[in-house]
């Protein structure tokens, strides 16, 4: 999979996209960043049963996967009883992964819906000031 562009998650609109993920496996959702300051939220729900969530960062392509800095370490989620919304803030630029993964579940594969959106900071000009 392609990594996804700013613009992409930009027309993203409301609608919310879907992921299955096989036992035993995990998804990846690359966002490739060239600006600072920019702000990528999350929401997602799963179905059945629970899924494990993790963001990491990576500089560039070619940075090994070991030296990835880990920006939310993986957490289980109870995503099939309570939508989960997160977010994280971008200090480089670089590719900012989401994973979602299934690699406990031995049996049973899961559904994830999710919502990307990305915000731009707000810059006040002053204009507004008489």
């Amino acid at each position: 999979k392609l990594p996804l562009t700013v613009e992409e998650i930009l027309n993203f609109g409301e609608s919310n996209r879907e992921l299955f993920i096989k036992s035993s496996t995990y998804s990846i959702i690359p966002i490739t960043i060239t600006e600072m300051g920019l702000t990528i939220s999350w929401i997602f729900s799963s179905d059945p049963k629970s899924i494990s969530f993790s963001v990491v960062y990576q500089e560039s392509e070619d940075t090994p996967l070991d030296q990835c800095k880990v920006l939310i370490p993986m957490t289980r989620c109870n995503s099939h009883k309570e939508t989960i919304r997160g977010q994280v803030k971008v200090r480089n630029p670089g590719i900012y992964t989401l994973i979602f993964d299934n690699t406990f579940s031995r049996f049973i594969s899961k559904r994830v819906f999710y919502h990307l959106s990305i915000e731009r900071p707000v810059i006040y000009d002053g204009s507004d000031f008489p």
